[in-house]
């Protein structure tokens, strides 16, 4: 069984936990989600397509990310959510933490803060491998492509990271 921290609203630990996606959190109460960017210095991003059977945005365009684990610090997090989703690890790429924000869903036991991460390096076509069960596919999109996928309504968390392409 996973289980994630539970947070306050000023994004400190509260020494409580909870079971993955029980979505029992009270207001003021969250979990960590960690997004990492993976680019390389010709401008391209690194972008996965879901995988259909997704249940949630089937098909859909992100980067890769996930949820902190129990005790796990937020770069851990990042760190090995990208190895497992893309196979790259970012561990001696340039970049890191940029920044971070909150998402609150009232009463739906789902509020979250997302750590932003963004590495920059060579990374060449054989270097990536998804993880077959969450994606579909994956490609180095330029902003402009990214954008156009966020305006086709089929990239997630694009309002809320769009910041992260803008250099």
């Amino acid at each position: 069984m996973e289980y994630w921290d539970i947070y306050d609203e000023n994004k400190q630990k509260t020494g409580r936990t909870m079971q993955r996606n029980d979505w029992c959190l009270k207001d003021g109460e969250y979990h960590l989600t960690v997004l990492g960017v993976i680019g390389r210095p010709d401008g391209t991003y690194l972008i996965t397509k879901r995988v259909m059977t997704k249940a949630w945005a089937p098909g859909w365009w992100e980067v890769s990310g996930g949820a902190c684990m129990a005790g796990e610090e937020s770069e851990e997090a990042v760190r090995r959510e990208l190895m497992e989703e893309t196979g790259i690890d970012v561990a001696n790429l340039d970049g890191g933490y940029v920044f971070s924000y909150k998402r609150e869903n009232p009463g739906e036991g789902d509020n979250y803060f997302v750590d932003i991460y963004k590495y920059i390096g060579d990374i060449d076509d054989s270097d990536v491998k998804v993880q077959e069960a969450e994606a579909d596919g994956y490609m180095f999109a330029t902003h402009e492509q990214i954008k156009e996928f966020a305006d086709q309504g089929i990239f997630l968390h694009y309002d809320s990271i769009k910041r992260v392409f803008e250099d």
